[in-house]
This record gives C-alpha cells, structure tokens and sequence, in this order.
C-alpha cells in the first residue's frame, strides 16, 4: 500500500511560481500513474495534470496548460508539479493520487484508488 505525502504549498503573488512535490514511501512509485487534483473552497475536487509511470505521456487540464508542469523522479520516488504564473483562481488544496494501471491516462478522481492529505496553495497580493 503506498502513502503519499505532499509538500510545498504556501502564499505566492498573482504571477508568481511554486513547485510541489510528493514523495511515495510504502511502494515503488513507477508502479502507478500519477495525477494531481486540486479543490477550491466550495468546489469540487477536479484535475489538474497526469503523467504516466516512466513519463511518456502527460495531459493538462485546459486550465493550467502552458503554465504548469508535471513530471517524476521515479529513482527518488517524487511526482512533481511546477507552477507558474500562478493566479487567484488557482487557490485550492492540491492533492496527488496514484493509480495502479501505471499507463491509465483517466482524468476522473475515482480511477484513483491512493491519495495525499494535500497542501494548501493560495495565489493572493
């Protein structure tokens, strides 16, 4: 059973960058595919970005395409999310979440069987 454990959320300006990481201990982490969700107070939890186990495929959510990017360290195992140009509406908690079928490209949270507790991000001047 793998568990993750997300990091480095915080308060950023509008424009600004963050870089999340989270870490798999428990399992080996090229055995999944990974994603990152995100929720906003009073929305539901939706996708941000994947990247499959030795990541040849990625997909964006149109939200955050050409601003934020995912990747993997699979000898460390750490899953990544690089921020830029962040925004207000970008202000949630962030998770990540493995999936077992290590090449799965499903955009849905209930393909999704492991989760993190999430790290808050707030994009605010």
């Amino acid at each position: 059973q793998v568990q993750l454990v997300e990091s480095g959320g915080g308060l950023v300006q509008p424009g600004g960058s963050l870089r999340l990481s989270c870490v798999a201990s428990g399992s080996t982490l090229s055995t999944y595919s990974m994603a990152w969700f995100r929720q906003a107070p009073g929305k539901e939890r939706e996708f941000v970005a994947l990247i499959t186990w030795v990541g040849i495929t990625t997909r964006y959510a149109d939200y955050v395409k050409g601003r934020f990017t995912i990747s993997r360290d699979n000898a460390k195992n750490t899953l990544y999310l690089q921020m830029n140009s962040l925004k207000p509406e970008d202000t949630a908690v962030y998770y990540c979440a493995g999936n077992p079928t290590r090449t799965a490209v499903d955009q849905t949270e209930f393909a999704y069987a492991h989760w993190g507790q999430g790290t808050q991000v707030t994009v605010s001047s």
